[in-house]
């Protein structure tokens, strides 16, 4: 009965995030502190008192993530004696939760990873205007449905599939116009629902370059571990190790899709029956249940579902 510990990724933001694990949890509590430091603004202030509109702001949104899932780390290594190396076969996180991932496996420093993922985040914002670009998201399709109204609904635009979430949803990315149409297409064709969703980019297609390159710069900075256990990555759902793969990976899934489905499908494959969601929200253990028959996704993102996790191991 083997386990993965995976980490969210946008969208699992909320105000509040991680303050129940603070006021608990003194390691938490050094977690939220040293990423204030590592960033040079109180990230924390902003997390647990909004406004709602700084929170979801991605340059705010995806180190706060990253800040949370470490948090949350840290409390079950201290507090469960949890240990990685001996406790799980894989980690892996969805878009930028992948950070989260190769710092809770020490392939990055934990102020490395909020600091590229503040760049990440700007770098996102500003590599398309605001009104743009946009995302929506298609359920009831499978990947290779939504890459053909994507490309129909491309007309010398682009819009591509972008995030293959299993339990078919898969969202696609790029020009406002024709992710519009895309959606409108979707709904003619009798695609269960299809829906434009709130998000100020779009993410996870090819106008993100320049936010892939402000990324290859970045991350060329940085020293990046080979992770104590393996890394299974979005851009190619296999595990890695090597340091210069897992470099690749992350610059290539900045306008790369996000092979999610194929992610959790490969680590059920390999044994993994129990999937811990660490972090904020609980969006990929309610993925886990629709992709891998029979596999548990459990989300830990506060001091109940702590207690929970170390009354479950006795």
């Amino acid at each position: 009965m083997a386990i993965a510990f995976i980490f969210p990724g946008q969208g699992s933001q909320a105000v509040g995030m991680g303050k129940g694990l603070a006021a608990a949890f003194a390691p938490a509590r050094d977690v939220f502190a040293e990423v204030d430091a590592a960033l040079g603004d109180k990230l924390s202030a902003v997390m647990w008192e909004g406004p709602p509109e700084q929170v979801t702001l991605t340059e705010n949104a995806q180190p706060a993530l990253v800040a949370v899932s470490l948090a949350a780390m840290r409390v079950l290594e201290a507090e469960a004696g949890v240990d990685l190396i001996r406790d799980a076969a894989y980690v892996a996180g969805h878009s930028v939760g992948e950070y989260s991932a190769l710092a809770a496996a020490g392939a990055l420093t934990l102020a490395d990873a909020v600091r590229l993922v503040r760049i990440r985040g700007r770098a996102m914002q500003q590599a398309v205007p605001v009104g743009v670009g946009a995302m929506a998201a298609l359920i009831g399709v499978d990947f290779d449905q939504a890459a053909a109204i994507a490309a129909e609904a491309a007309q010398g635009e682009i819009v591509q599939a972008a995030n293959d979430n299993g339990g078919g949803q898969v969202v696609v990315s790029g020009h406002k116009a024709a992710v519009e149409r895309a959606v409108e297409i979707a709904k003619a064709k009798g695609v269960r629902r299809a829906m434009m969703l709130p998000v100020s980019g779009p993410f996870h297609s090819a106008l993100m370059q320049p936010a892939a390159d402000a990324m290859r710069e970045a991350l060329a900075k940085v020293a990046v571990k080979p992770p104590s256990v393996p890394l299974v990555a979005n851009v190619v759902a296999k595990p890695t190790t090597d340091p210069a793969l897992i470099v690749r990976g992350l610059i290539d899934q900045v306008t790369g899709n996000v092979r999610w489905r194929e992610s959790i499908a490969f680590m059920a494959g390999q044994g993994v029956t129990t999937f811990y969601e660490v972090g904020s929200g609980k969006v990929l253990s309610a993925l886990v249940k629709r992709i891998a028959d029979g596999a548990n996704g459990v989300a830990i993102g506060t001091p109940e579902d702590v207690a929970a996790f170390k009354a479950a191991r006795g």
